[in-house]
């Protein structure tokens, strides 16, 4: 007598056998996930994503999360009466503000991630780039071109910081013990005050010195579009200069991008631009021959 087989338990079973060759090819390796956007807002996909970290550690990769955490700071100046000020799309940041920042970036967003990665049976440790030396940043040196004169003239965007120097220590010795790392982008700089740093600009550096094999950021589009809304799966920086300069890529993902080029030239493998609003994304774009995103390596 045959026994029928349930098409679905097939179909599991194909999938974690399409996934076997990754598994080998990433085991013990790092994974730097920069996780933001409207993925962060929503609670299905916040548990989403906290489940897909923790598979990833069960699997033996290591997973390092970075966080943002912008539209939380504004509603919260907001809240408080924090007026803010913006230059060419980016944030002056004043003592007032860099003080909302660290309490909502290191304070509430933090904690809450490492709630959602324990709720999935995982161990995370919060922290910023404050703890154990991680990172030392500088402050941001910004030009805006006068529309009048067309003359460059330097912006001050207050406590906005870039990482100079990483140690990651701290975040290998988490890793080995068995936790996740989850990072608020705030550091000290030499001066010993506390700079905010792009999440985005954050991940690249701590991806670049873990040698990570991937850089992931989580972002609100399906990744980098041709003129036809179609996704590239595969650009090299080169190509990318190519895109920029006929205008396919513009606006937010420029800067995006140049983060990616940061990390794969100073020693990532490859970074993948990922839209964190489909469930469980990272895992498609890894574990399956047909990936989810743009990747960007060498």
């Amino acid at each position: 007598m045959t026994q029928s087989h349930d098409p679905q338990m097939l179909t599991k079973a194909e999938t974690l056998v399409e996934a076997l060759p990754y598994l080998q090819r990433y085991a013990g390796r790092t994974f730097v996930v920069k996780y933001g956007g409207h993925a962060m807002g929503d609670p299905e996909l916040a548990r989403d994503f906290a489940e897909d970290v923790v598979l990833l550690k069960a699997v033996g990769i290591n997973p390092v999360v970075v966080h943002g955490g912008g539209p939380q700071i504004g509603a919260m100046l907001k809240k408080l009466g924090v007026e803010s000020k913006f230059v060419d799309g980016l944030r002056v940041t004043d003592k007032a503000t860099a003080e909302i920042a660290e309490m909502v970036l290191s304070g509430a967003i933090n904690k809450e991630l490492v709630g959602w990665i324990a709720g999935a049976g995982g161990k995370a440790l919060g922290i910023s780039g404050k703890d154990g030396g991680l990172v030392i940043a500088t402050k941001v040196e910004r030009t805006t071109k006068d529309p009048e004169s067309n003359i460059e003239q330097a912006v001050d965007l207050g406590f906005v910081g870039e990482p100079t120097a990483v140690d990651v220590t701290l975040i290998e010795t988490a890793s080995a013990a068995g936790m996740i790392p989850v990072i608020a982008p705030i550091a000290p700089g030499v001066d010993g005050e506390t700079y905010n740093i792009n999440a985005d600009t954050m991940a690249g550096a701590i991806a670049a010195a873990l040698g990570a094999a991937r850089l992931f950021l989580l972002t609100d589009v399906a990744g980098v579009l041709d003129k036809q809304g179609n996704l590239l799966t595969d650009l090299t920086p080169a190509d990318i200069t190519k895109l920029q300069d006929d205008g396919t890529i513009s606006g937010g993902m420029i800067p995006k991008l140049e983060t990616c080029i940061h990390a794969v030239e100073a020693g990532c493998e490859a970074a993948v631009v990922l839209d964190g609003r489909v469930p469980h994304a990272m895992l498609i774009e890894i574990f399956t021959s047909r990936g989810a995103g743009t990747l960007i390596r060498r």
